[in-house]
């Protein structure tokens, strides 16, 4: 049994998961096609034994995902130096800000285009959802109906951060903690109180620890998450047959076309428009840092690679790089914001829900809102996922289900995020850097 253990917490996580995804996905298809005809129609006893140990990976993701989100935004947004870098770390900060926008967009825009889980892959999965659940999603769209959604987005950034902490709604907790972030470093840049000054930084510091407990605490559930995956994929998969996978192919090559969209496409106008350079020799000079995204999955652990080749290969002056590219990695997910959007479709597909413009807009809004310190974040994508579908309305069953489907592809999907994220990081950088003069043209 110690050898067991000990092969498990030898073998790298991703392949944990992967494994746990494909045994589960076997074991539950042979469920479903050892089920009598009308099976369906009861709950199969198995699924009271098997549900609760996925049921308990996603109240253990849902319990942590508040707090880590927390604290990660205030320390991140309390470092930011906005009295030294002044005009540049705004423009940094902007581009960053306006390229998640664009790939928001592109996710939205290609997630309605493909329209994952629409047909009859959506039919059985609605059936999973009780009439009481489809009496509360109908509450919510009459809710939303009867205000004015400018209104709506507006009040819904801006309540008591107390009480939204409480109840689990997660704009507001964003907002003010960005908010309270930057207003600590602006006291801490502005006063001539020493004591002030060491009393707002020890005050980050507890912030600070308390977000690395929290990513302990992440690493542990983490170690559960095959268990989790295993008895999520048996349940899908046994309820539901091979049928689903159907939504699987459409979100990976959705996914997977909306990052090329945004590599080749968005960042190619931008570098052409802006600077006027050719963007595919900017590419190749990044290429180094592109590779080491996509094998490690990392963007912490290619970022002295993306130091070392926006210095070297870009020429981008040591000064900039050294404040931009930390940022970028820490608030510009622009991979993570094409990604999220096709699975909110996917859940509005399978489930019921409307997807009306003033709700694309908040779609919009929260993903790049999330997205800020996702980069810190272990499991970020996954943990932001269940921002917006609790924004979106969802209850807890239905997240599990999208939490299932996201997990199984996430290995896969990850690796060509962080390689857009790594990217967006790396042009914005240069732009920025040619619009200030702070490029190294003489070498």
């Amino acid at each position: 049994m110690k050898k067991l253990f000990a092969l498990y917490f030898r073998t790298p996580l991703v392949a944990r998961i992967l494994a746990g995804f494909v045994i589960g996905s076997i074991i539950g298809i042979m469920l479903w096609w050892g089920a009598a005809p009308g099976a369906d129609a009861a709950e199969p006893a198995w699924k009271t034994y098997i549900e609760p140990f996925g049921a308990v990976f996603v109240n253990m993701l849902k319990m942590i995902v508040i707090p880590v989100i927390f604290f990660s935004l205030i320390v991140g947004s309390a470092s930011l130096p906005i009295s030294k870098f002044g005009r540049i770390g705004l423009k940094v900060i902007g581009w960053y800000f306006f390229c998640s926008i664009l790939a928001a967009g592109v996710g939205v825009a290609l997630a309605l285009a493909i329209n994952p889980g629409s047909g009859t892959a959506a039919q059985g999965w609605e059936a999973m959802v009780g009439g009481v659940e489809r009496e509360q999603a109908a509450a919510l769209e009459t809710e939303a109906a009867t205000e004015h959604p400018f209104r709506q987005l507006l009040l819904s950034m801006f309540e008591n951060p107390f009480g939204a902490l409480a109840n689990g709604n997660f704009l507001p907790i964003i907002v003010f903690a960005i908010m309270f972030g930057l207003a600590i470093r602006v006291i801490v840049e502005a006063s001539k109180n020493v004591k002030q000054v060491e009393q707002l930084e020890g005050l980050v510091s507890i912030f600070s620890a308390l977000r690395d407990g929290m990513f302990k605490l992440v690493d542990w559930i983490l170690e559960y998450s095959p268990i989790g995956v295993l008895a999520l994929s048996i349940v899908n998969f046994g309820l539901y047959g091979p049928k689903i996978v159907g939504p699987y192919i459409s979100v990976t090559l959705g996914v997977i076309v909306g990052i090329v969209v945004m590599v080749f496409v968005v960042y190619s106008m931008l570098l052409r428009i802006v600077t006027k350079k050719n963007p595919f020799r900017v590419f190749k000079n990044i290429q180094e840092a592109m590779i080491m995204a996509f094998m490690t999955r990392s963007s912490a652990a290619t970022l002295p690679v993306s130091l070392k080749v926006a210095k070297e290969d870009l020429k981008v002056r040591g000064e900039l790089a050294s404040f931009s590219l930390p940022l970028g990695a820490t608030i510009n997910m622009d991979g993570v914001c094409v990604h999220l959007p096709m699975f909110a479709v996917l859940a509005a597909n399978m489930f019921g829900f409307d997807l009306t413009a003033p709700t694309l807009i908040l779609l919009v809004m929260t993903t790049v809102l999330a997205s800020v310190g996702a980069g810190g974040v272990p499991g970020g994508s996954l943990m932001l996922l269940f921002i917006i579908l609790e924004t979106m309305g969802l209850n807890g069953q239905q997240v599990s289900v999208i939490v299932a489907l996201a997990l199984g592809i996430n290995p896969i999907l990850d690796m060509f995020e962080t390689m857009n994220n790594i990217t967006g990081d790396l042009v914005c950088t240069y732009v920025v850097a040619d619009n200030e003069n702070l490029l190294n043209v003489n070498g």
